[in-house]
């Protein structure tokens, strides 16, 4: 893998990606911020050597370098998932693209379910921890420790400096952000009623199918990491209603304005 690594980060920066500060993950039906940010550099998944390509109609597919809030950044339009046939391995392979390129910080966002029922959809959720349900490690592999500490600290993977500057400007925008936990399932079915009731005992808020891989992978790296669940549906066991996928895009993009303040304000601290 380190070789790729090499080759991949070569080609961006001959594409003209210089010193990104931050990178940013754009989670289901939100890709809003982009315009917001100057853009520089744009080049398509599936132009860049050994990178995996997006297979979802709602994910763009798209690694986009520009200016925001006057810092440089490196923008995923569209993620990948395990669901879509990759290994955690590939899904977390642009992390590590955009730490060799020279991010210091990661902020990810995601459209997850609301476990918790005080939790509403169109609010937005501040990932304090998370239960990693996606059945392995993305640094379960052989030569994970020429990358970095193969035993990999996870006492606090969301930065408890960047998450309480995000509380802050949530207070002083007057946007409700709820703090908790994210599970990360597999996918791509939606939960049954008894799994919901399972996430809930086991102390899940939220629930979805990205960000935790990403995250451990950013503290393997040992870069700074935060992430934004919008809450698209509330997933109560009780009264549970067939899941629109489009109904959850549009309320993902409704409530995206408000993400959009929290990192941009952001940014501009770090």
């Amino acid at each position: 893998m380190t070789k790729q690594i090499e080759k991949t980060t070569e080609y961006l920066i001959e594409k003209g990606f210089d010193k990104p500060e931050i990178g940013i993950v754009l989670g289901t039906g939100l890709g809003q911020l982009l315009d917001e940010i100057g853009i520089i550099k744009e080049v398509s998944y599936n132009h860049i050597p050994y990178f995996p390509t997006a297979t979802v109609e709602f994910h763009k597919g798209k690694l986009i370098y520009g200016m925001l809030e006057g810092k440089k950044v490196i923008v995923m339009q569209g993620r990948f998932h395990v669901y879509e046939g990759y290994s955690l391995q590939d899904v977390t392979y642009p992390v590590r693209i955009m730490e060799k390129l020279g991010i210091h910080t990661l902020l990810v966002s995601n459209a997850s379910g609301a476990i918790n029922l005080n939790f509403k959809k169109g609010e937005l959720m501040l990932i304090d921890d998370h239960i990693n349900l996606q059945g392995s490690s993305p640094l379960a592999f052989k030569d994970v420790s020429q990358l970095g500490e193969r035993f990999a600290d996870m006492s606090a993977p969301y930065d408890l400096e960047i998450n309480s500057k995000i509380e802050k400007i949530a207070k002083e925008n007057n946007i409700k952000l709820h703090k908790g936990v994210y599970a990360s399932v597999v996918g791509p079915q939606l939960e049954t009623r008894a799994e919901y009731r399972m996430l809930k005992i086991i102390g899940a808020d939220a629930v979805g199918m990205s960000t935790v891989p990403e995250i451990i992978v950013a503290n393997h790296l040992k870069l700074k990491a935060a992430a934004v669940s919008v809450l698209t549906d509330e997933c109560d066991p009780d009264n549970l209603k067939p899941v629109n996928i489009e109904e959850i895009i549009a309320m993902a993009y409704k409530a995206e304005p408000e993400m959009i303040t929290l990192f941009k304000e952001l940014i501009k601290t770090l």
